[in-house]
């Protein structure tokens, strides 16, 4: 079902003392899996779930308590609690997909950006990013503006070159793997920053044209390198043609 976007996402939130807007992250997540029990989110916010908290979130008219104990969202509970994961997804991506930071390190540093971030440049950084669906760990991002504004032929800034299309040419913007014999096999290849490289081949091998050089590569090397899109109407058609390849 296609996400309801609410009728104030335009209008941004006053800010709440940090506790609070993790305890509406947490609250989302959990109901996200089907349960709000008290105890479901005290295992995964990252502060104390004190009863002070609680009554704030209450008293400021964001949740309700059920008789069982549960919590649920207001509707300008929710619509505050979205605008917190919108945030906070979308800077795990920008720490992952753009500065290229492992796995590990992702969450450290995005709960930390999420409350740091203005509106104005999430919308930025939603569209730089070209408004991803997915988190890195494949959980949805609420739509923002952008993404309603969005045509759908935008397309990613910064993708890997196993997502680029069939003769599209774009530029080496940087290679994320912590494999050192992968990243010596690719500088060696010649994919450095800066470098101009087009994919003429999908199947049984990705042939990717570095410079000069065609060269033949595993999918799992091509996922390694990140590449700077050059606008659509800048990528030349796509031919039946053949072509030979390097056989390094």
């Amino acid at each position: 079902m296609k996400e309801a976007i609410p009728t104030d996402w335009q209008e941004p939130h006053r800010p709440l003392e940090r506790g609070l807007e993790e305890v509406l992250e947490a609250l989302w997540t959990e109901d996200e899996k089907g349960s709000t029990r008290r105890e479901d989110l005290a295992r995964v916010v990252d502060v104390a779930l004190t009863e002070e908290l609680i009554e704030k979130l209450k008293a400021g008219g964001q949740v309700v308590e059920n008789n069982d104990g549960s919590l649920q969202f207001t509707e300008v509970g929710r619509s505050r609690a979205r605008a917190i994961i919108r945030r906070h997804r979308l800077a795990e991506r920008l720490v992952n997909d753009i500065l290229g930071m492992p796995m590990p390190e992702v969450e450290v540093n995005a709960c930390e950006f999420e409350h740091l971030v203005a509106p104005g440049i999430t919308e930025s950084i939603c569209t730089l990013l070209g408004h991803p669906r997915q988190c890195p760990h494949g959980r949805p991002i609420p739509q923002g503006r952008c993404c309603l504004e969005a045509q759908r032929s935008i397309e990613a800034v910064v993708v890997s070159a196993n997502q680029m299309h069939l003769g599209e040419t774009a530029r080496v913007a940087y290679v994320n793997t912590k494999n050192y014999s992968r990243l010596h096999k690719l500088s060696s290849f010649g994919f450095t920053p800066g470098v101009k490289i087009k994919l003429q081949q999908r199947s049984p091998a990705f042939v990717l044209q570095c410079e000069e050089t065609q060269l033949a590569i595993e999918e799992a090397l091509a996922e390694d390198i990140y590449v700077l899109r050059e606008p659509r109407l800048e990528r030349e058609p796509v031919g039946p043609k053949s072509h030979q390849v390097d056989p390094r």
